[in-house]
């Protein structure tokens, strides 16, 4: 096997060039506590600042309205309790959509009393149901994704924030599928996301909380990011974040053209040259570098595997409940065939070669675990 690829950008992307640049010297003049007032303290404090001004600016936001914590797991557990919090005398509803990421589903559960508004068969929120919930008394906070994670599906974000505003509730948005990849969409008051997504270091989340939405953190509140991430900020991190955000931001235009074409392909050969196999999600209304896909009659696992030993690297399943061996409660939401699934997701460093000797590779695979299983 001579070269791997590795499709599973939507989980995690490789450093960025520029990112490790620029943390290998963030290592050497960023490690002091950037709460002190010595030099050390006052240069890492400088260095932390230039982060959040880069990381805002890719968001689109003030810096006074951006909070890094040391995952996008922990900005949707710090964020959305605290702003159900702030509103428990409103009520205590939290509304969501059916295919959230786990950390959000954790948290409305924890937060308040979720309600769990349906989506289509592309992955789609019922948005005209989403809305009639938002305006219903008693509804601490809303929140919906900007695309979906394991289809690509986009969400009506923006309709769904007007809904929201009017009826003055917060709407609180996962976009960790869509920053460094496209325009993030309008409407939201609280928004999250991973830097790890777009090419930046693990263990960097993005908590935005816009002007006016009131916060009631859950836990004790010090000194650091105003309660909602406690602890030493990790500098080098944070600014290695910043530098990826910042170039992969310059690249998403044009890998957003090439990823869109090849994945546009990939559905076409895929449904076209393998029998009984379910392409999912909204095959233009999406991320451009997603693409999801059922086999009846194979399992998940055995694929993945199977694809790993070409060469190949993919996820299967719920990205964020694989490891328990349940469905995809997405697919599940959706009403689409639960096993046997595979998520492609392009990189930066994707090539039109290796989507293309996976398209020529994965059929013979699939044929061939069938066969084990006697299909």
């Amino acid at each position: 096997m001579s070269h791997r690829a590795y499709l599973d950008a939507a989980s995690a992307e490789e450093l960025h060039p520029a990112a490790r640049e620029v943390l290998l010297q963030a290592l050497d003049s960023g490690w002091a506590d950037p709460a002190r007032l010595h030099h050390e303290g006052r240069t890492a404090r400088l260095l932390l600042d230039n982060a959040r001004a880069v990381l805002a600016e890719g968001l689109g936001v003030r810096a006074d309205e951006l909070f890094l914590t040391t995952s996008g797991t922990a900005a949707i557990h710090a964020g959305l309790p605290a702003v159900a919090a702030a509103r428990r005398r409103i009520g205590t509803t939290v509304v969501h959509s059916a295919v959230e990421h786990s950390a959000v589903l954790h948290a409305a559960a924890s937060a308040g009393t979720p309600y769990e508004v349906g989506v289509d068969q592309s992955g789609r929120v019922d948005a005209d149901a989403f809305a009639a919930q938002i305006r219903q008394p008693g509804v601490a906070v809303a929140a919906v994704q900007t695309a979906n994670h394991e289809v690509g599906t986009r969400q009506p974000v923006t309709e769904l924030g007007e809904v929201a505003a009017a009826a003055g509730v917060p709407l609180f948005v996962d976009a960790a599928a869509t920053v460094g990849h496209e325009h993030i969409p309008g409407g939201w008051s609280v928004l999250t996301a991973s830097a790890h997504k777009w090419g930046g270091p693990a263990g960097v989340g993005l908590l935005a909380v816009r002007k006016g939405t009131r916060l009631a953190p859950a836990w004790p509140v010090d000194e650091r990011e105003d309660g909602l991430s406690p602890g030493h900020p990790n500098v080098p991190a944070a600014l290695a974040a910043a530098a990826a955000l910042q170039a992969r931001l310059k690249e998403a235009e044009e890998l957003g053209r090439q990823h869109r074409a090849w994945i546009a392909e990939l559905r076409t050969r895929v449904a076209a040259e393998i029998a009984d196999v379910e392409v999912v999600g909204d095959p233009e209304d999406r991320l451009p570098h997603v693409l999801t896909f059922s086999c009846l009659y194979v399992d998940g696992e055995a694929l993945v595997t199977a694809l790993d030993a070409e060469g190949f690297s993919v996820s299967s399943g719920s990205a964020c409940t694989a490891s328990t061996l349940r469905p995809s409660h997405v697919l599940a939401a959706m009403g689409v065939l639960t096993h046997g699934n595979v998520r492609v997701s392009l990189g930066r460093t994707s090539t039109y070669d290796d989507v293309d000797r996976f398209a020529r590779v994965l059929p013979g695979l699939v044929q061939r675990i069938r066969a084990e299983v006697g299909m």
